[in-house]
């Protein structure tokens, strides 16, 4: 009989070891810089906190993984917005979850 268990998870994607600081350049890079550029390191030292804490990485493999994903996307979201598309049927979020406060 083996202490092992049946299955093992699966593993997260791991990005490359430089990855996050190849991110952050090009965070920099980018004409968003001044706000992403905070809140990648803020979400950067929480995962790092919480993996310290943990002694998981799939933390901060979780915040690379979704700041890639906004800098693929960002090109089409700039290009949603330039094309004028009436957005007000939208819900704005913010906005609900202030009426549910009061």
């Amino acid at each position: 009989m083996s202490a092992q268990p049946d299955h093992t998870p699966v593993a997260p994607y791991a990005p490359a070891p430089g990855a996050p600081a190849e991110l952050l350049a090009q965070l920099r890079a980018d004409r968003r810089a001044e706000r992403w550029v905070p809140a990648f390191e803020g979400e950067w030292a929480a995962a790092l906190e919480e993996s310290r804490r943990t002694f998981s990485l799939n933390t901060l493999y979780e915040v690379v993984h979704v700041w890639q994903a906004r800098l693929v996307s960002a090109p089409a979201v700039d290009e949603f917005v330039a094309s004028g598309h009436d957005e007000t049927g939208f819900i704005d979020m913010a906005e609900l979850r202030g009426r549910r406060r009061r």
